[in-house]
């Protein structure tokens, strides 16, 4: 049986003192020195000396994933869920390669992570030796720096350099390569606790004073203004200065995907998310701003539609800690470099006499009756809908259960039926749309928040893709929900076959194991659920089990997600749901065939 989460002794700094190490020591005495408790990885020759330096370490715990990109999607839902450094392992060639995927995602989405890779001896590099890759010129584009270290001396100084860098400024992922011939070596290693200097890498930035006051007139002068909460506004921990902010302003905040959570999503200024898959109302209401205030987000395409019709009336505040991202993709009036907290703090003082009831209840009446995220008006005719499922579950979980959505048609019923009030208790895929990212993301942040109920809302199709972490659970003794959106499809893919495609659904009916059976296989419980009223026995029983739990959610199979913005149209022309139609007892009931809720 694995030790459980809480049994493993908290490590703690070594001395300051020189002492003398191989160079695999040398990596785990830095980890530890970096405040690292867990690290998720797989053995292999290149990276074999660390991995036998590691029982002088007892203290701290690997989990042995069952293929590295779990790893590294491990090490990413520990990141998003804690806030702090991932860390993952893998060993040369393919081992490392399996490691890009996980990298790249958490490069789209700005999660600090450091990978370590172990590399063939530095003799043989460039000749082509067994599992020989140019891991850092691979995946130099995916992080936000790597280095090849080839001496014991250098790997203490670069692992600290290392989780500088991903945790500074706007974070992102650092790989960390170190050959076989460094790793046996000896070296004098000492930790050095200053703060790590590196000429020309300066990643604090703050806002110009003319730039804040700026700002400030334009907020001042807006009558249809608009926040954006995004990834930024989590990352920055600025959720009591939007909320200090909405206080004083009455603004309305929209929500991109990455950045549900960071703003309470029942509370009265709330709008929802916006973009492809956003509230109607609130694309519509973008399209009418007259100001934009953007916190911590990049604009892309998925939240912007056609940039030439964008926010066509809006000046555009646009709060962002990565100058690249400024003026990218939609110009700005107002750049204001720097962490959303604090230039929150800045302009809040200075925003006094600002009214915006009009606005407000102009919103409210738009979103008339196209509100049917509430309970009442999700019909119940005996069929078992995504929506049914997400909705039920926040019921059940009372919202506080810490959510991690693959990818796909039920990662965006997720965001419009589950009401995410904290943050950091929604993690996704966002920039990259990773699926196979839920499960092993999941266990990641099980480790990261030991106390939490965590879910995972996954498709049978990316559920598939990394299935194999659930003997990872088992020998680890990880406990997670599953909640499988099960409709025989790949969801997303299928419903743009349908929308744009002549209705031909090429490769996306999809077939699954019986998922139960694999639960039962792996010595996990496993439940099936085909109607609405077997959801809360269901969600009641995978709350009991001690094990993860996989529950089989049987849904309509040709469902769509509602809204939809076609890609590249204007943000305000959405597919949007289709009426009711009524049974002879004039019964709300869908439509039959493919477009219903």
């Amino acid at each position: 049986m694995a030790a459980p989460l809480h049994s493993i002794t908290e490590p703690q700094p070594t001395s300051t003192g020189p002492k003398t190490l191989t160079g695999s020591q040398v990596i785990w005495e830095a980890l530890v020195n970096e405040g690292v408790k867990t690290v998720f990885g797989y053995p292999g020759g290149a990276i074999m000396p660390a991995y036998d330096a590691l029982t002088d370490y007892p203290h701290l715990r690997h989990i042995l994933v069952r293929h590295e990109q779990g790893a590294s999607h491990m090490a990413d839902g520990y990141a998003r869920a804690s806030g702090k450094v991932g860390v993952c392992v893998a060993t040369s060639g393919p081992g490392a390669t399996n490691l890009v995927t996980g990298i790249a995602n958490a490069m789209m989405d700005s999660i600090p992570m450091v990978a370590i890779t172990g590399q063939v001896g530095s003799h043989l590099i460039g000749s082509d030796a067994f599992q020989e890759v140019d891991i850092t010129g691979i995946t130099l584009p995916i992080t936000k720096h790597n280095f090849l270290v080839t001496k014991a001396a250098d790997i203490g100084p670069t692992i600290r350099k290392a989780f500088y860098i991903a945790a500074s400024g706007r974070p992102g992922p650092v790989l960390v390569d170190i050959t076989k011939d460094a790793q046996q070596a000896t070296t004098e290693y000492r930790y050095d606790p200053s703060p790590v200097r590196m000429p020309g890498y300066r990643p604090e930035k703050h806002p110009l004073p003319s730039d804040i006051a700026k700002a400030v007139e334009l907020i001042k002068a807006s009558k249809r203004p608009i926040v954006f909460s995004g990834h930024g506004v989590i990352k920055s921990n600025a959720t009591a200065a939007l909320l200090e902010f909405v206080q004083k302003t009455g603004f309305p905040v929209a929500q991109t995907l990455l950045g549900l959570g960071g703003f309470p999503a029942t509370h009265d200024r709330s709008l929802g998310m916006m973009g492809m898959h956003g509230e109607a109302w609130v694309n519509k209401a973008i399209q009418e701003a007259d100001l934009i205030i953007a916190l911590g987000m990049r604009f892309d395409d998925r939240v912007t539609g056609n940039l030439k019709t964008y926010a066509p009336n809006a000046k555009k505040i646009h709060v962002e800690l990565d100058p690249a991202e400024i003026n990218k993709n939609v110009r700005v009036d107002v750049p204001l470099l720097g962490d959303v907290r604090e230039i929150l703090r800045l302009i809040t003082p200075h925003v006094d006499g600002v009214n915006v009831t009009e606005w407000v209840a102009q919103i409210e009446h738009e979103k008339g009756d196209s509100a049917v995220r509430e309970i009442t008006n999700l019909p119940d005719n005996g069929r078992l809908f995504a929506a049914h499922v997400i909705h039920d579950l926040w019921r059940y979980t009372q919202g506080r259960a810490l959510v991690v959505t693959d990818v796909g048609q039920h990662q965006m019923w997720e965001a419009q039926y589950y009401k995410h009030d904290y943050p950091r208790k929604l993690v996704t895929s966002g920039g990259a749309g990773t699926m196979g990212f839920a499960l092993p993301a999941a266990m990641g942040a099980r480790f990261a928040c030991p106390d939490d109920q965590i879910w995972v809302v996954a498709g049978d199709g990316g559920f598939q893709m990394t299935a194999c972490e659930l003997a990872t659970c088992a020998q680890e003794g990880i406990k997670v929900n599953i909640a499988v959106i099960n409709n025989g499809y790949l969801g997303m893919v299928r419903q743009w076959q349908q929308f744009f495609y002549g209705g031909r659904y090429v490769a996306t009916p999809i077939k699954s194991p019986d998922f139960v059976k694999l639960a039962e296989a792996h010595g996990l419980k496993g439940i099936r659920v085909t109607k609405r009223d077997e959801v809360k026995a269901a969600v009641e029983a995978a709350q009991a089990s001690p094990d993860t739990c996989i529950v089989d959610f049987r849904v309509e199979q040709e469902d769509s997600v509602y809204p939809m913005v076609p890609a590249g149209a204007d943000l305000d022309n959405m597919i949007r749901r289709p009426k009711p139609v009524t049974d002879d007892n004039h019964n709300a009931i869908f439509e039959t065939g493919k477009d219903k809720l």
